[in-house]
């Protein structure tokens, strides 16, 4: 739980980038990475089936904070088992809705359905779009960085819209 930081979409793209120089295995990247995150999301559904509670109980720490759960738990009640595919491309939400899968009541039948089908979507499309993008734009290494910066700044702007509603609406409330 401690990756809510970590830049999946942008390490993507660029391992997608890597592969169109001919640098990695265009293959063994989707194979590999897929897995890898397939595996590390029932590593989370895990944790929270059998941490459960005391999670958000936890006291706010480095790595951990509780509106980041309860973030995720609105993500999940909004959009239910659909939240497991989605949450891979929306960082922090992507950390923790597995988490809350599987503090709740979602079977672990049904959460590797949605987490087999959002690991393979969301590791094959960010590398694939790498993969695109290299192969499309002559001399893209000259390009990476303003790339990964655009991916970054595109992969926050789902956290940044849902921080401005609950800003408004909080504004809302305290005004009636």
């Amino acid at each position: 739980m401690a990756g809510f930081f970590l830049p999946g979409d942008s390490l993507l793209v660029t391992a997608g980038l890597f592969a169109s120089a001919g640098d990695l295995s265009l293959t063994r990247l989707l194979v590999e990475l897929s897995l890898a995150a397939i595996v590390g999301d029932s590593v989370s559904y895990y944790i929270g089936k059998t941490v459960g509670p005391a999670i958000f109980n936890k006291e706010d720490s480095f790595f951990f904070h509780k509106k980041h759960i309860a973030r995720a738990q609105r993500f999940y009640d909004t959009y239910g088992p659909k939240t497991i595919v989605l949450a891979r491309f929306v960082p922090i939400i992507r950390t923790f809705a597995p988490v809350v899968a599987g503090v709740g009541t979602m079977s672990y039948g049904r959460f590797i359905f949605y987490n087999i089908l959002g690991g393979i979507g969301w590791v094959c499309s960010m590398i694939l779009i790498g993969y695109w993008l290299g192969q499309s734009i002559p001399h893209i290494d000259l390009y990476v960085h303003k790339i990964i910066l655009g991916i970054i700044f595109l992969s926050i702007l789902p956290i940044a819209r849902e921080l401005w509603i609950e800003r408004k609406a909080q504004k809302l409330r305290s005004d009636d």
